[in-house]
Protein backbone atom coordinates (compact mmCIF):
# COMPACT_ATOMS: atom_id res chain seq x y z
CA UNK A 1 0.00 0.00 0.00
CA UNK A 2 1.13 3.91 -0.87
CA UNK A 3 1.47 6.43 1.62
CA UNK A 4 -0.14 3.48 4.40
CA UNK A 5 2.93 4.96 6.93
CA UNK A 6 1.66 8.76 6.45
CA UNK A 7 -1.89 8.13 6.29
CA UNK A 8 -1.95 6.47 9.84
CA UNK A 9 0.45 9.29 11.35
CA UNK A 10 -1.92 11.72 9.74
CA UNK A 11 -5.33 9.80 10.54
CA UNK A 12 -3.58 9.50 14.44
CA UNK A 13 -2.81 13.15 14.45
CA UNK A 14 -6.50 13.96 13.34
CA UNK A 15 -8.32 11.77 14.96
CA UNK A 16 -6.71 11.83 18.25
CA UNK A 17 -6.48 15.47 18.83
CA UNK A 18 -8.40 17.44 22.07
CA UNK A 19 -11.32 17.99 19.19
CA UNK A 20 -15.28 17.75 20.28
CA UNK A 21 -15.84 13.85 20.46
CA UNK A 22 -12.26 12.61 22.34
CA UNK A 23 -13.02 15.97 24.96
CA UNK A 24 -16.83 14.49 25.26
CA UNK A 25 -15.49 10.81 25.50
CA UNK A 26 -13.13 11.79 28.63
CA UNK A 27 -15.82 13.72 29.76
CA UNK A 28 -18.20 10.92 29.62
CA UNK A 29 -15.14 8.43 31.29
CA UNK A 30 -14.93 11.02 33.56
CA UNK A 31 -18.59 11.10 34.83
CA UNK A 32 -19.54 7.90 34.00
CA UNK A 33 -16.91 5.36 34.06
CA UNK A 34 -15.62 3.26 30.91
CA UNK A 35 -18.15 0.44 30.97
CA UNK A 36 -21.00 2.81 30.87
CA UNK A 37 -19.51 5.05 28.15
CA UNK A 38 -18.93 2.35 25.55
CA UNK A 39 -22.32 2.36 23.58
CA UNK A 40 -21.89 6.30 23.58
CA UNK A 41 -18.53 5.60 21.96
CA UNK A 42 -19.94 3.32 19.63
CA UNK A 43 -22.15 6.01 18.69
CA UNK A 44 -19.40 8.12 17.89
CA UNK A 45 -17.82 5.26 15.66
CA UNK A 46 -20.85 4.98 13.63
CA UNK A 47 -21.90 8.17 13.23
CA UNK A 48 -17.95 8.50 11.83
CA UNK A 49 -18.53 6.43 9.59
CA UNK A 50 -21.47 7.87 8.01
CA UNK A 51 -19.52 10.89 8.37
CA UNK A 52 -16.77 9.12 6.03
CA UNK A 53 -19.05 8.14 3.64
CA UNK A 54 -20.38 11.70 3.21
CA UNK A 55 -17.03 13.42 3.03
CA UNK A 56 -15.61 10.99 0.60
CA UNK A 57 -18.64 11.29 -1.50
CA UNK A 58 -18.77 15.15 -1.37
CA UNK A 59 -22.25 15.04 -0.56
CA UNK A 60 -21.74 17.33 2.74
CA UNK A 61 -20.00 19.79 0.68
CA UNK A 62 -22.61 20.00 -1.53
CA UNK A 63 -25.62 20.20 1.17
CA UNK A 64 -23.66 22.96 2.71
CA UNK A 65 -23.40 24.95 -0.48
CA UNK A 66 -26.68 25.53 -0.87
CA UNK A 67 -27.97 28.50 -0.09
CA UNK A 68 -29.27 29.10 4.17
CA UNK A 69 -28.02 25.93 5.31
CA UNK A 70 -24.33 26.48 6.90
CA UNK A 71 -25.78 28.82 9.29
CA UNK A 72 -28.48 26.78 10.21
CA UNK A 73 -26.71 23.35 10.95
CA UNK A 74 -24.39 25.66 12.40
CA UNK A 75 -26.88 26.68 15.00
CA UNK A 76 -27.90 23.14 15.34
CA UNK A 77 -24.66 22.33 15.98
CA UNK A 78 -23.73 24.95 18.66
CA UNK A 79 -27.42 23.65 20.62
CA UNK A 80 -26.51 20.42 20.62
CA UNK A 81 -23.00 21.12 22.07
CA UNK A 82 -24.13 22.98 24.74
CA UNK A 83 -26.62 20.55 25.74
CA UNK A 84 -23.88 17.66 25.86
CA UNK A 85 -21.77 20.10 27.88
CA UNK A 86 -25.06 20.69 30.47
CA UNK A 87 -25.26 16.83 31.01
CA UNK A 88 -21.26 16.24 31.45
CA UNK A 89 -21.39 19.83 33.79
CA UNK A 90 -24.17 18.56 36.18
CA UNK A 91 -23.45 14.36 35.83
CA UNK A 92 -23.35 13.25 39.23
CA UNK A 93 -19.60 12.13 40.80
CA UNK A 94 -18.36 8.87 39.42
CA UNK A 95 -17.92 7.71 43.01
CA UNK A 96 -21.28 8.84 43.82
CA UNK A 97 -23.01 7.93 40.89
CA UNK A 98 -25.44 5.19 42.27
CA UNK A 99 -27.30 4.75 38.92
CA UNK A 100 -29.12 7.77 39.14
CA UNK A 101 -27.03 9.82 36.32
CA UNK A 102 -28.14 8.31 32.28
CA UNK A 103 -25.10 8.06 30.46
CA UNK A 104 -25.29 9.50 26.85
CA UNK A 105 -26.40 7.44 24.83
CA UNK A 106 -25.80 5.34 21.25
CA UNK A 107 -27.82 8.27 19.57
CA UNK A 108 -26.49 11.09 21.37
CA UNK A 109 -22.80 9.81 19.93
CA UNK A 110 -23.75 9.08 16.98
CA UNK A 111 -25.68 12.82 16.82
CA UNK A 112 -22.28 14.16 17.76
CA UNK A 113 -19.96 12.32 15.18
CA UNK A 114 -22.93 14.02 12.67
CA UNK A 115 -22.55 17.62 13.84
CA UNK A 116 -19.12 17.78 14.60
CA UNK A 117 -17.19 20.08 11.79
CA UNK A 118 -13.78 18.73 13.08
CA UNK A 119 -15.01 15.31 11.96
CA UNK A 120 -15.67 16.29 8.64
CA UNK A 121 -12.57 18.44 7.96
CA UNK A 122 -10.28 15.72 9.19
CA UNK A 123 -12.26 13.18 7.05
CA UNK A 124 -12.06 15.31 3.69
CA UNK A 125 -8.52 15.86 4.24
CA UNK A 126 -8.04 12.15 4.95
CA UNK A 127 -9.73 10.51 2.46
CA UNK A 128 -8.53 13.53 -0.77
CA UNK A 129 -4.53 13.41 0.60
CA UNK A 130 -3.79 9.90 0.50
CA UNK A 131 -3.72 7.10 -2.08
CA UNK A 132 -3.52 3.85 -0.45
CA UNK A 133 -4.35 1.44 -3.66
CA UNK A 134 -3.47 3.55 -6.72
CA UNK A 135 -6.04 2.90 -9.92
CA UNK A 136 -8.74 1.61 -7.57
CA UNK A 137 -11.11 3.78 -6.39
CA UNK A 138 -13.55 1.36 -4.29
CA UNK A 139 -10.77 -0.24 -2.78
CA UNK A 140 -8.68 2.79 -2.05
CA UNK A 141 -12.06 3.67 0.17
CA UNK A 142 -12.41 0.61 2.00
CA UNK A 143 -8.67 0.67 3.11
CA UNK A 144 -8.92 3.77 4.30
CA UNK A 145 -12.21 3.15 5.73
CA UNK A 146 -11.10 -0.05 7.47
CA UNK A 147 -8.04 1.60 8.80
CA UNK A 148 -9.79 4.70 9.95
CA UNK A 149 -12.57 2.87 12.03
CA UNK A 150 -9.36 0.56 13.94
CA UNK A 151 -7.81 3.52 14.63
CA UNK A 152 -10.91 5.58 16.01
CA UNK A 153 -11.90 2.27 17.85
CA UNK A 154 -8.42 2.80 19.39
CA UNK A 155 -8.14 6.33 19.84
CA UNK A 156 -12.08 6.50 21.45
CA UNK A 157 -11.22 3.89 24.53
CA UNK A 158 -7.52 5.64 25.25
CA UNK A 159 -10.05 8.78 25.60
CA UNK A 160 -12.46 7.07 27.75
CA UNK A 161 -10.16 5.46 30.07
CA UNK A 162 -8.19 8.82 30.24
CA UNK A 163 -11.08 10.39 31.63
CA UNK A 164 -12.15 7.40 33.78
CA UNK A 165 -8.41 7.07 35.29
CA UNK A 166 -8.37 11.23 35.83
CA UNK A 167 -11.79 10.88 38.01
CA UNK A 168 -10.69 7.82 39.99
CA UNK A 169 -7.20 9.63 40.69
CA UNK A 170 -9.18 12.28 42.65
CA UNK A 171 -11.60 10.70 45.07
CA UNK A 172 -13.74 13.69 46.81
CA UNK A 173 -17.12 15.29 45.15
CA UNK A 174 -15.66 18.79 44.68
CA UNK A 175 -12.53 17.18 42.83
CA UNK A 176 -15.24 15.02 40.52
CA UNK A 177 -17.56 18.08 39.93
CA UNK A 178 -14.64 20.19 39.13
CA UNK A 179 -13.46 18.10 36.55
CA UNK A 180 -16.36 17.60 35.29
CA UNK A 181 -16.88 20.98 34.65
CA UNK A 182 -13.77 21.47 33.22
CA UNK A 183 -14.42 19.02 30.83
CA UNK A 184 -17.87 20.87 29.82
CA UNK A 185 -15.50 23.81 29.39
CA UNK A 186 -13.10 22.39 27.16
CA UNK A 187 -15.68 20.63 25.60
CA UNK A 188 -16.82 24.09 24.24
CA UNK A 189 -13.88 25.80 23.80
CA UNK A 190 -13.04 22.71 20.88
CA UNK A 191 -16.38 23.51 19.16
CA UNK A 192 -15.24 27.13 18.97
CA UNK A 193 -12.28 25.89 17.78
CA UNK A 194 -14.01 23.59 15.22
CA UNK A 195 -16.19 25.67 14.29
CA UNK A 196 -15.64 27.26 10.00
CA UNK A 197 -14.61 31.09 9.89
Amino acid sequence: MEGLAGFILAALALTGSPGPANLSLAATGAAFGPRRGMLYSAGIIAGLLLVMLLSGSSLAGIALAQPGVAPLVTALVVAYFLYLAFRIATAPPLVEDAGEGKAPSFAAGLTLSLVNPKGYAAMASLFSGFVLVRGAVLSDAAAKTALLLAIVTAVNAIWLLAGAALTRAFRNRRANRAINLVFAALLLVSLVWALPG
